[in-house]
């Protein structure tokens, strides 16, 4: 079982931005009093009580078009609905029931999952009574809440816990890998699927957005079972653009989550663009395993270098992730596309690959000692003792050292670049943490 999802509704300016703030512990979205100013759409992890749940804040996203108002809201409780395990409804306790309010309670009183009402900004419990119209709406529990202090937010935990399932970790896990096919619409993800699977498993038109579920496939290789997460697409077409960001996305976000290795298809003959450097960071920040395949390179006029100036052009835009392995194919000719396979294997192999502290220590140790941490301001050395890697899931490679929070972003690259100079970890997002040797220094 996969972490669950809720999803944030609610019609713009009542605070769910806010609220999202607060249950992820960050200030990735903009919080702004005036309506609409949510322009992306937000994705999160929720911790409360040892467990996590994986969170979507919808945005209350105004079109340019009048008419288009209620469209957009409408649409996104439509995709909540059909995506989310549970759905936070926030309302304005303040303003009260309003008719978009009432309209939204609607489409909810159809969903079979759990709904639960946010009568928000109502800041303490004089103001709470304010809530109590919204039982009416008779689609789930109501709490008067303030997003902005935090009131109540345990409590509306506390119940969101009890009403969604969670997987159960004394159940066996599941180790097929598992590998989530992502990118842009039209990209050729469903048709990469199909060619592996060597069946129609998707339906696959040139029209972008036609995969109707985010599909979970067996493909039987060499004797050994793997799971393919085909990902994106549209159940129906909706009539505001940003509505269907907003439903690939959530499809593309759950599927890194749930995935070992992630390959990113990209279209050969747009080359890598802001979207798929999003779907890049995702995968990266998440340290999966990641590939990124250029698609229907059959399509492309070559000439002698055409691959690697492509190659080149994609790592300059790219930066420092210079370690992603590309791979050019063709869906549609079936050209490399088991080599996308195999490359995933080796790359699973690498992410479980255990280094041991003492060669960690006498192959880096020398390194670090020629070209050691910059100085503190103060002037004094900064020096690194030795080298542990840890992480169960993917490789944490602890560095014991002293005045730590001196070091620099730049030299934690140079960290992880000597790892992969020379212990490999070819398309292995890794994580470098520093730790002071005293445990004093870290008060």
């Amino acid at each position: 079982m996969s972490t669950p999802l809720v999803v944030i509704v609610g019609r713009p300016n009542v605070g769910k931005s806010t609220l999202f703030n607060r249950l992820t512990n960050t200030k990735d979205a903009i919080v702004d009093d005036e309506s609409g100013v949510t322009r992306d759409r937000h994705y999160g992890i929720c911790e409360w009580s040892g467990r996590a749940f994986q969170l979507i804040d919808t945005g209350g996203y105004v079109p340019n078009s009048p008419e288009l108002f209620e469209v957009a809201i409408r649409e996104q409780v439509e995709i909540a609905l059909e995506e989310a395990d549970a759905i936070l409804f926030v309302t304005d306790g303040r303003d009260g029931m309003t008719p978009i309010d009432q309209e939204i309670g609607r489409m909810l009183h159809t969903a079979s999952k759990p709904i639960i009402v946010l009568a928000n900004k109502l800041d303490n419990p004089t103001m709470g009574l304010e809530a109590a119209e919204f039982w009416n709406l008779g689609i789930g529990d109501v709490f008067d809440i303030s997003a902005t202090h935090g009131r109540n937010i345990g409590d509306v935990l506390d119940n969101l816990f009890e009403k969604i399932n969670f997987a159960d970790f004394s159940e066996e896990e599941d180790t097929r890998l598992k590998i989530s096919i992502v990118g842009r619409p039209n990209s050729g993800k469903s048709s990469l699927t199909n060619a592996l699977l060597g069946v129609e498993r998707s339906i696959v038109t040139n029209i972008a957005g036609t995969t109707r579920d985010s599909i979970n496939s067996v493909l039987k290789y060499y004797g050994e079972e793997i799971i393919l997460i085909d990902t994106a697409g549209l159940r129906k077409k909706t009539k505001v653009k940003e509505n269907i960001e907003f439903y690939s996305n959530v499809r593309t976000l759950r599927a890194i989550a749930n995935s070992d290795v992630v390959v990113v298809m990209i279209d050969a003959q747009f080359g890598i663009e802001k979207q798929d450097q999003k779907i890049i960071d995702e995968a990266i920040q998440r340290r999966k395993g990641i590939i990124l395949a250029i698609n229907k390179w059959d399509l492309l006029e070559k000439e002698t270098n055409t691959a690697r100036d492509f190659e080149q052009k994609s790592k300059d835009k790219l930066g420092s992730v210079n370690y992603i392995p590309m791979i050019f194919i063709s869906a549609l000719t079936k050209q490399r596309i088991f080599k996308v396979v195999d490359l995933a294997i080796e790359i699973e192999n690498s992410r479980k690959t255990k280094i041991s502290t003492s060669k960690l220590n006498e192959v880096l140790l020398p390194e670090i000692h020629k070209t050691p941490p910059p100085a503190t301001k103060s002037g004094k050395e900064v020096k690194i003792k030795y080298i542990t890697q840890v992480g169960e899931k993917y490789p944490i490679f602890l560095f014991f050292a002293n005045e730590v929070k001196y070091v620099p972003d730049s030299y934690r690259r140079f960290l992880e670049s000597l790892i992969r100079k020379h212990f490999g970890f070819n398309g292995v997002a890794i994580t470098i943490s520093l730790k002071n040797k005293n445990p004093e220094e870290e008060k």
